[in-house]
């Protein structure tokens, strides 16, 4: 048995938002424009993105809304109506809500009678996780059909008024601050199927190589200093005392990012050792890198292991749609076959590295008729 990915669809709430126009949106800390934005907007190189709050920071889209767009907008492209989809399986790095989880809400919003339900918790590469999961259930002939949708609201964590509860510019530093010009809100959505349908994808493969138990946390919210040994938000007397402290704001180890790329290349390696991955034989490669810092390292650290991708057939939306963490391989897959249309016998490679603590996720897709 194998899986197909026949539709795709995607959400990108409200017009494209500049780099001048960030800080008008998400708010001025303390009345006072950002030291550190400059800086950290010249190494990721996104020129636009999408946030799902106003002028205002009134939330205009919840992660659910944006969620149940993209699905409908992958189903509008297919014959598969709502009442046949066996399995749906998402992802969210926190939906609306803390409980229940996000895939119950999403069903809901769908409307979808008596699917099987998933939803992966993590950051970015919770999505391929989502994916997987999908993928096993038409594998084994549980399902005929599955939805996957996954869906990133992040510009609610930077309003003006999270710093400010934490102590304003005064509390502020690199790490807590750096992730405020990185992320943007949007959905994406795949239905897979267990026959090919038209013009359509075979997932060949999905692995994944996590190093939670050699690297400390690098991406969090929940502490006052992103370290797993502090207290916990939920260990503070209040929610009030545990925001005032920082606990709530996200946090971003820099020094250790440097890693995320290393153990992407050496995760690739470890695929070609093992017979999995072919080089050569890749047509396009999709890489959520969160920055175009990363871009050359990447390629750099490829080509000095003999296995480069040459650069024509890399593709990224990240310069005009933003890092919609999660999302992003679920965006960038249905803008790639908007814009690129490949033709049958075409490999694509995926892949998506998280921070969090370190978990790089692969993917090979080839190009089918039905």
């Amino acid at each position: 048995m194998s899986a197909y990915i026949t539709s795709t669809g995607a959400f990108l709430p409200g017009p494209p938002i500049g780099n001048e126009e960030m800080e008008d949106i998400l708010g001025y800390v303390d009345g006072k424009a950002s030291r550190l934005k400059a800086r950290i907007l010249k190494a990721n190189g996104i020129r636009t993105r999408h946030y799902a709050i106003d002028r205002h920071q009134r939330t205009l889209h919840s992660n659910l809304d944006m969620a149940v767009a993209a699905a409908k907008r992958c189903l509008e492209a297919s014959p598969v109506r709502v009442p046949s989809i066996g399995m749906l399986s998402c992802a969210t790095t926190q939906g609306d809500m803390v409980i229940p989880g996000f895939g119950s809400m999403v069903q809901a919003g769908l409307g979808i009678p008596a699917v099987e339900l998933m939803t992966a918790h993590g950051i970015c590469s919770s999505s391929v996780m989502a994916v997987k999961t999908a993928v096993n259930a038409l594998r084994v002939g549980e399902h005929r059909c599955a939805l996957v949708v996954v869906s990133e609201l992040a510009s609610r964590l930077f309003k003006r008024t999270r710093y400010e509860a934490a102590g304003g510019q005064a509390a502020m530093d690199f790490n807590s601050e750096f992730l405020r010009w990185m992320l943007s809100d949007g959905a994406g959505a795949w239905l897979l199927e267990g026959a090919p349908r038209g013009r359509c994808l075979r997932v060949d493969w999905i692995r994944s190589f996590s190093h939670a138990d050699a690297f400390p946390v690098c991406m969090s919210i929940g502490t006052a200093t992103g370290k797993e040994d502090s207290r916990t938000w939920q260990d503070y007397p209040t929610y009030a005392e545990a925001e005032a402290a920082g606990a709530l704001l996200i946090r971003q180890d820099v020094r250790l990012l440097e890693q995320m790329v290393k153990l992407g290349v050496d995760g690739a390696l470890r695929l070609i050792d093992d017979g999995v991955l072919v080089m050569n034989s890749i047509d396009h490669f999709l890489c959520h890198y969160s920055s175009h810092h990363f871009r050359g390292k990447i390629a750099d650290m490829l080509e000095m292991c003999g296995a480069s991708i040459p650069q024509e057939r890399w593709f990224t939306n990240l310069y005009t749609r933003g890092n919609t963490g999660a999302a992003s391989i679920l965006i960038m897959l249905d803008e790639f076959l908007r814009e690129r249309r490949p033709g049958a016998g075409e490999r694509i490679l995926c892949m998506v590295p998280e921070s969090g603590r370190f978990n790089t996720a692969y993917m090979q897709l080839s190009v089918c008729e039905g």
